[in-house]
């Protein structure tokens, strides 16, 4: 029974990754999108400040060479699922195979760097603000 619990919790850590890497990507896509349509709650500091730390995290470990906590985990917890290749139920093998793109390591540490630098530049057009601004007329 104990190898089924390690294959439900890796299962579990691939969706947990997925709602990381959707979480930095959608949430840049909506401070974009938010910025053009003046939403403000894209420029909630708790939101951005998290988002900012996100793709940070990411953009760290890429440059410092060490591999994804969650992917590691992952493939851990496989291994003492007793599984050394990913075979999971129908929903993770989805979302680990749109994770898991095959491509050079340069191109990942391209891809997250520029990201990282849009990140930082929505911060300057559009920066956080720790609360909504009154809209009394003094």
């Amino acid at each position: 029974m104990q190898p089924l619990v390690y294959r439900i919790a890796a299962d579990a850590m691939v969706m947990a990754h997925f709602a990381f890497v959707m979480f930095v990507v959608f949430g840049e896509l909506a401070i974009l999108v938010g910025i053009l349509r003046n939403w403000q709650w894209v420029r909630g500091f708790v939101f951005r400040a998290l988002h900012l730390a996100a793709i940070g995290v990411v953009v760290a470990e890429v440059l410092c060479g060490v591999m994804c906590p969650l992917t590691t985990w992952e493939q851990q917890l496989r291994a003492m699922g007793g599984r050394e290749s990913y075979t999971g139920d129908f929903i993770p093998n989805l979302l680990h195979d749109w994770l898991f793109v095959s491509a050079e390591p340069w191109v990942f540490t391209l891809v997250y760097v520029l990201f990282g630098a849009l990140v930082i530049a929505t911060f300057f057009i559009a920066p956080p603000r720790w609360r909504r601004q009154s809209t009394k007329h003094e």
